[in-house]
Parts: C-alpha cells; sequence; structure tokens
C-alpha cells in the first residue's frame, strides 16, 4: 500500500478478505460474526456492537479492530506538525464537566487580541502547518472578531492550515452577530478557516447532555452545524468525550448518529474519542473510565465506523502508554505535536507537550508501526525517517562461558 492511501468505503472490506484474519478473531464466535458481517458489506447493527462493548475478550476485541485498521492503512500512523492555542477561557456556559471555563470577573480569564493570538504562533510558524484554536463562548464576540482573527493569521502564515471552533462555538457566534450558520460559516471560510475540529460532542443523547452540559447544542443541533459545514466544503472531525454519566448504549447510540450523518454528508474526516479526566471538575458521579475501557471503545469505534476513514488516539488525553497500545487496537493517528494545550491539562491531563517529531516518530515505531506525517485533511502525507535513530538499549545477552 502506498503511503498514505486510504482505501474507498467500498475497497477496504475488498482489501481486508484478502487478508489472513487473526486467531483470536476466527476462534471467537461474535468477533468472527461481526467480521462476516463486514466482509459481506452488511453494517455492524446496534445490538452486535453493544455485545462488542461487552465482550470478555479484550484482546481479541482489539485484534479485530487492528485487522480493520491494517486494512485500511496497513502498518501506518499518522502524526502532524501542529500547534493548539485556546482563544478565550471565558465562557458564557458552566459544563458540569469543564474545568477550563472562567467567569469574565475570574482572576485567571483570559481573551487573546488577534495581534496577542498571532503572536503565540509566531515562535512555532515555521515549523507547523496547522493551529487547532478552540475557547470558551466570549460574550462580546461575533463572526467579525473571528473573521478579523483567521484572516490575520492566513495573511501572516499563509501555509498554516486553521482548524478552528466547535460546534456550539459556531451557534454562539451566528446568536450573537444574528446570523444563520450557514452565513456565519461561509463569512469565516471566506476569512480563511479550513475545518472544524470536531469538540463538544460529548454523547449524542440529549438525556445525558442535560446531565453534563445543559444549555449547549442539543444533539440534533450538532450534527445539523457540522453538516452546514460539510455542505460548504468544509471538512470536520468528530469526538465522543466517554466516562461521564452515560452508559455502552448511550455510546452505541453516538457512534451509530456519526456514521448516519456520515453516510449523509460525507465530511468526517477522523472520529476522536477520549475519556473525562475528573482531577479538576465538577462532576463527582463519573463513571470514570479504566484503561482497559479506553482501549474497548477505540477498538469499537474502529469496528463501527465504517464509513469514517480515521480514528484518532488522542494522546494529549490518554498519554503516550495507552496511545502506543491504542495504535495497535484500531486506531491509525496520534495527533501532533501540540506545542500547547489548556483545556485536556487543566481537567487533569499531565501529557508532555513538547514533543518533537522524531519523539512522536520513535513513540509510533515502539510499537512496530511506521510513522507517516501528514497534513491536516490527510491529502499529503509521507514516511517520516527520524534525523537519528540510536539503538534502542537492550539488556546484554548472556552466551555460554
Amino acid at each position: 500500500m502506498k503511503i498514505g492511501e486510504a482505501t474507498s468505503s467500498d475497497g477496504w472490506t475488498s482489501r481486508m478478505s484478502e487478508m489472513q484474519p487473526p486467531m483470536a478473531v476466527v476462534d471467537d464466535e461474535l468477533l468472527r460474526e461481526a467480521l462476516e458481517e463486514l466482509l459481506d458489506g452488511r453494517r455492524i447493527s446496534n445490538g452486535m456492537g453493544e455485545a462488542l462493548f461487552n465482550h470478555k475478550s479484550l484482546s481479541g476485541l482489539a485484534s479485530l479492530a487492528d485487522f480493520i485498521k491494517r486494512s485500511r492503512f496497513g502498518d501506518q500512523v499518522f502524526f502532524n506538525d501542529n500547534l493548539h492555542v485556546n482563544t478565550t477561557n471565558i465562557c458564557t456556559l458552566a459544563c458540569r464537566f469543564c474545568a477550563f471555563r472562567k467567569g469574565v470577573r475570574h482572576s485567571d480569564a483570559y481573551a487573546l487580541s488577534v495581534d496577542e493570538f498571532v503572536s503565540r504562533i509566531e515562535p512555532f510558524a515555521d515549523s507547523i502547518d496547522e493551529v487547532h484554536a478552540v475557547g470558551g463562548l466570549h460574550p462580546d464576540w461575533t463572526v467579525e472578531h473571528y473573521a478579523q482573527l483567521y484572516s490575520r493569521v492566513k495573511s501572516r502564515f499563509p501555509w498554516i492550515h486553521i482548524k478552528s471552533l466547535t460546534a456550539i462555538e459556531v451557534k454562539h457566534i451566528a446568536s450573537r452577530s444574528g446570523l444563520s450558520i450557514l452565513e456565519t460559516l461561509s463569512i469565516l471560510k471566506s476569512a480563511g478557516l479550513d475545518s472544524l475540529p470536531g469538540g463538544g460532542a460529548e454523547i449524542l443523547v440529549d438525556s445525558v447532555r442535560d446531565r453534563i452540559c445543559r444549555g449547549k447544542e442539543r444533539s440534533d443541533e450538532y450534527l445539523a452545524i457540522h453538516s452546514d459545514a460539510h455542505s460548504l466544503g468544509i471538512p470536520t472531525n468528530c469526538t465522543m468525550l466517554f466516562g461521564t454519566v452515560e452508559n455502552t448504549s448511550d455510546r452505541i447510540t453516538h457512534l451509530d448518529r456519526l456514521r448516519d450523518q456520515q453516510d449523509s454528508t460525507g465530511g468526517f474526516q477522523c472520529f476522536v474519542p477520549y475519556p473525562f479526566l475528573p482531577d479538576k471538575s465538577r462532576l463527582p458521579e463519573a463513571k470514570l473510565a479504566s484503561a482497559d475501557e479506553i482501549i474497548r471503545v477505540i477498538a469499537v469505534s474502529r469496528i463501527m465506523l465504517d464509513n469514517i476513514p480515521h480514528i484518532k488516539a488522542y494522546r494529549m488525553n490518554i498519554g503516550d502508554s495507552l496511545s502506543s497500545i491504542a495504535i495497535n487496537s484500531g486506531a491509525d493517528d496520534i495527533d501532533g505535536t501540540v506545542g500547547n494545550e489548556e483545556i485536556m491539562h487543566e481537567a487533569g491531563s499531565t501529557t508532555r507537550l513538547d514533543y518533537s517529531r522524531d519523539e512522536l516518530s520513535r513513540l509510533i515505531e515502539s510499537a512496530g508501526l511506521v510513522p507517516v506525517k501528514r497534513n491536516s485533511d490527510y491529502s499529503q502525507t509521507e514516511e517520516y525517517v527520524r534525523v537519528s535513530k540510536p539503538q534502542d538499549a537492550r539488556l546484554p545477552v548472556l552466551t555460554d562461558v
């Protein structure tokens, strides 16, 4: 398979039919049945998806997900040169799970001016090709502020892809500006917005949203905003926050709604599941996800989301160790160099922010896989070769004496 080549939705199953499935799948009735469903061109049902979530063999589940991933991308795992810049932590909402949000009068509240935002990019500009920018719902900012921001970034750094705004930010900006969602996105696209990162999906079940983020967009609105973006040629990612108060059925409903939306508009590039991090937030009843459960979510996501090309192991959230397992359990992307990040780290993440390309590459290689540097929309990819590859430290081998 060529570097970066993703088989089409009607091609990866053909490739998979020519591959030898793992014994852990062949010898397991449920996993074998799921594989046969996919090979026959049928979609994994919600009922089977729930059974997979509850399946006793995590290793077998991971083997099936990895088999599917390899039918699409072989041994490739993607990363990019990106920088996260949060625009503001001031937010008119107060979601119960969020440790990032601050009120206007809070001593730690901030709102970057356009000049300040550009200055955050400047030190990294020559080594990145994407800026990932999300933030709170600022009470005063309208579409003009964001259009000026994106226009300035594109003028100063024309090679940088702007991935920005969650669905609720788009809704808030449209409301503050007296515009429709389509009008808002059209203005922002003209100003330089290239894609949406997909954040804020949480769980696409309104009874769950009412408990953890009352006041945010409803689940139908999240999907409609992304549908409008897709209609304008703006690609997006999609996400899932799990380990709060949802159950397995809610997670399956979430995945099913995403793939139904993808059937309709086709603009989702990557699915990014990440667990709730509890250290500084306000959701004491959260049913926190274990390490095994995180891998299970990633694996089931790869098995069920037959029409979304990429699954991301979000290293900023789950850390290096779990990411190295996840990329052998269905995930094919580990995000990028990042440089700066506040939302996950305010919630309790301790993952390093200063990884170089070589360090990301080494993480991927340590899992027996091939690092591939990509651009934001996966249209340009190349195998990444580290500048230097020192020999890994190994225990000495004793010989007969």
